[in-house]
């Protein structure tokens, strides 16, 4: 199986190193220059990469980055034993709230942005969690959740 990891570009590091910390408890990892770290303590290792807003991101980009509040298909949900008390905290190190706790067949959800525009989620699951939705995949009697954490 690969390794994932995840990497969020950010406008200045040591405003996204000390929001990622405090609101997520992660903990700074390596430091590869000024503008380039590890941070540890989830399941994936995420990087933060200081880019300046209005930059390309490659050279085909048709957009510059902009760290307004944004919408992307790729966000991070962090998956926490105590949602009421995970949102406390993140909005505490500077999270925007952007919907209400929601309750679903699988857990409880509440979306949210970080200080530098990334959707980011907090999931806390209930006893079945995704499998609550879950249906088995083609051709296997194992539901498509498969191994994952349960809090």
């Amino acid at each position: 199986m690969p390794a994932l990891l995840v990497n969020i570009d950010v406008p200045e590091i040591e405003a996204a190193v000390a929001f990622y910390t405090r609101a997520f408890d992660l903990q700074l990892g390596r430091t590869f220059d000024s503008a380039f770290v590890e941070l540890v303590g989830a399941q994936a290792n995420i990087y933060l990469l200081q880019k300046a807003a209005g930059s390309e991101s490659d050279p085909s980009a048709r957009s510059s980055r902009s760290y307004e509040r944004h919408w992307t298909p790729v966000h991070l949900d962090f998956l926490v034993p105590d949602i009421d008390q995970a949102l406390a905290r993140a909005l505490e190190a500077g999270a925007k709230q952007e919907s209400p706790i929601s309750d679903h067949a699988y857990g409880k959800l509440v979306l949210l942005a970080d200080p530098f525009g990334h959707g980011v989620c907090l999931l806390q699951f209930n006893a079945q969690g995704y499998d609550a939705i879950a249906t088995a995949a083609q051709g296997s009697s194992r539901t498509a959740a498969g191994d994952r954490p349960r809090f």
